[in-house]
């Protein structure tokens, strides 16, 4: 490995200040493997809350910067300016600030969604085609090593033909009108804020796009979607949806989408059915993975074991029997941000090109299926070709 690549990625963020939700992982997960060192940021609305944010972050004050408009232009003059960004903003501003991004060269690191529309994210997936820059988007449950064991495991064929997949996210901690009280709840259910949808974008394109990374040769032929608003200020948009779908080959998926499933703390779980086995993951307990064959005791697999397949051992960090969790998890994904970044700059070590992460293409699926869920559920919840 040169020294080149040896050097961390310079790094900024959008959002992600005091207060955020989702900043400190954002900033822990890039740091773990030094594969990216923070260098900037324009990290609030407020510009000197978020410049004395910097500040406590150890920045230089100058390049805390007031908004992103200005850190993207002042950066680009700069010898050391930044090669990478990561947006931890309210949804309605994703598209924007991607695109000013990528259009200042560059590697974008987005919450989801990308964007509110399937057009939008096919403008993002050109542009970053065009200036040969790597978008990811942080579906961070999916950096989990037991999901690659589950996706070598399909591919292997030990399972059989997959003939189910019930998926649910589906937590409680929204059954009230939380929103009244929390404003980092309430722009998730304003229409302005988040878009066409709530649970459906907000907790549902999570399972959706592990099953993804486990069943990459199945695709979505039709769905239905019905949706409910149990806490009724929150219509016109969903506290709870149900989706039925076909896929191609003939097997069909459930997915459970809920912020108001009272009593649960999270209820994020994938069971794919096969025809000779079914595995179930359950995101509460990570590092365990449920083998059911036909005719045979039950057994759970253990992340950092020998007996693994290799795809679920490369993100190992301690062995097994030490639990990891989400901040492991989405170090594993940012590690493949970086690789993904280094291998268009010629600097990463060969054969990474084969690790999966999500990517531009996982952003635009995971806005085409909200938007066949909401075109469903809007027409009467009826079964429609997925386009």
């Amino acid at each position: 490995m040169t020294n080149d690549r040896k050097k961390p990625i310079r790094w900024g963020m959008v959002g992600g200040g005091r207060g955020s939700q989702i900043g400190y992982i954002h900033r822990s997960a890039a740091h773990r493997d030094d594969v990216f060192a923070l260098a900037a940021g324009a990290f609030d609305i407020d510009p000197e809350r978020g410049r004395a944010f910097g500040l406590d972050l150890g920045l230089d004050e100058a390049r805390s910067y007031r908004d992103y408009a200005t850190m993207f232009a002042t950066e680009a003059g700069r010898a050391d300016g930044i090669e990478a960004v990561s947006i931890a903003t309210p949804n309605n501003t994703h598209f924007a600030i991607c695109k000013a991004a990528l259009e200042h060269d560059l590697h974008v690191i987005c919450e989801k969604p990308l964007c509110f529309t399937t057009a939008e994210a096919e403008e993002l997936k050109a542009v970053s085609q065009a200036r040969g820059r790597i978008v990811g988007v942080t579906y961070g449950y999916a950096g989990h090593q037991m999901i690659e064991q589950a996706r070598a495991m399909v591919g292997n064929g030990d399972l059989g033909e997959i003939r189910i997949v019930n998926l649910q996210f589906a937590h409680g901690f929204h059954s009230a009108a939380v929103e009244e009280q929390n404003p980092a709840t309430r722009w998730r259910v304003d229409p302005k804020f988040a878009g066409p949808s709530y649970v459906l974008g907000d907790v549902g394109t999570h399972p959706l796009y592990i099953a993804k990374v486990i069943l990459p040769h199945l695709k979505i032929r039709r769905l239905l979607c019905t949706r409910q608003s149990f806490v009724k200020s929150r219509a016109p948009l969903e506290d709870n949806a149900v989706t039925l779908m076909e896929y191609d080959n003939g097997a069909i998926a459930t997915i459970w989408s809920s912020a108001v499933n009272a009593g649960s703390m999270h209820g994020q779980k994938i069971r794919i059915v096969g025809s000779k086995a079914s595995i179930e993951w359950w995101d509460e307990r990570p590092n365990q993975l449920s083998y059911e064959i036909q005719g045979e005791p039950a057994r759970i697999l253990e992340r950092g074991m020998d007996y693994l397949y290799p795809e679920a051992r490369i993100d190992d960090r301690i062995g097994g029997g030490h639990p990891e969790g989400l901040f492991e998890a989405w170090a594993n994904l940012y590690r493949r941000f970086g690789f993904a970044i280094n291998n268009e700059r010629g600097l990463a070590p060969a054969g990474i090109e084969e690790l999966v992460f999500p990517d531009v293409d996982a952003g635009l699926e995971g806005v085409r299926w909200v938007e066949n869920c909401v075109r469903s559920a809007d027409a009467g919840g009826i079964w429609l070709d997925y386009r």
